[in-house]
Parts: structure tokens; sequence; C-alpha cells
């Protein structure tokens, strides 16, 4: 992998809201057909997550269908990345995942694009789709 593009996913919890805004495209659970949407990326212990605040998502449901997808970097560096998503099921990791993302997204940045203080991190763990995101040796 490429200097910039790890730079680029070598976001922590003081990064920026562009720094970790991306792109993602799916291909529909339903329909087959690519989907691209705009989400936030989070780094917990060296791993690459993604995630939302809770609620059910289209993009969720496609990547537990079809789990190759492509990651999109847009600011920092321009970038189109083979992907493959695994959904985090076991609670004890889910925990320790969303303490992590929580806790970063009540930083001071976050302010203007989250509001504050965050829903608990027992409402993310009920409703919040999380997968850790992998990316093949190039």
């Amino acid at each position: 992998m490429d200097d910039r593009v790890r730079r680029a996913l070598a976001i922590t919890p003081s990064s920026s809201a562009s720094a970790r805004t991306v792109d993602i495209t799916t291909i529909g659970a339903k329909t087959g057909r690519e989907r691209r949407i705009e989400i936030w990326f989070y780094r917990v212990d060296d791993e690459i997550y993604l995630t939302t605040q809770p609620a059910s998502r289209s993009w969720y449901a496609n990547l537990l269908k079809n789990p190759q997808f492509t990651f999109h970097l847009k600011n920092s560096v321009r970038a189109d990345l083979p992907a493959t998503a695994e959904p985090v099921l076991d609670r004890d990791a889910r925990r320790r995942v969303f303490e992590a993302i929580v806790a970063d997204l009540d930083q001071p940045r976050h302010r203007a694009y989250i509001s504050q203080p965050v829903q608990s991190v027992e409402e993310w763990m009920d409703g919040s789709p999380l997968v850790r995101v992998s990316f093949p040796p190039v």
C-alpha cells in the first residue's frame, strides 16, 4: 500500500471530519447495482471500521450480502481501494470498538457534525451496524 494511502488511513481521535470522510461503493443486496455513499471511517487498535449512529442502514445490508466493496479516499489523497467488510458481531469486540468510537466522537472538534454528547455506548451497541474493513495485499 502506498505511503500516502497509509497516512490517510492513519486517523486519530483528533483527525478532522474531512480526514475521516470517505465514500464506499457497495453492491445492492436486492438490486445488484452499485451504490455509492459518503460515510466516516474510524480507526481502533490499528483496524479500520465503518459504522453510523444507531439506525438500520442499507449499506450494511449490502455488505452483509456482498462483502467486497470499494473504499474511496477523497480528501488528502484520492484512491479507490478494493476492500472486504467483516461484520463485528461478538458483543465484547463490539463494546471495545464502540467505546473507542464514542470517545472519538465526543472530541470537541466533532461538535459541528455530531450532536454532543454522543449517545451511550449501549445505544450504539444495540442499534448501530459495525464492520471491520480489510484491504487485500497488493
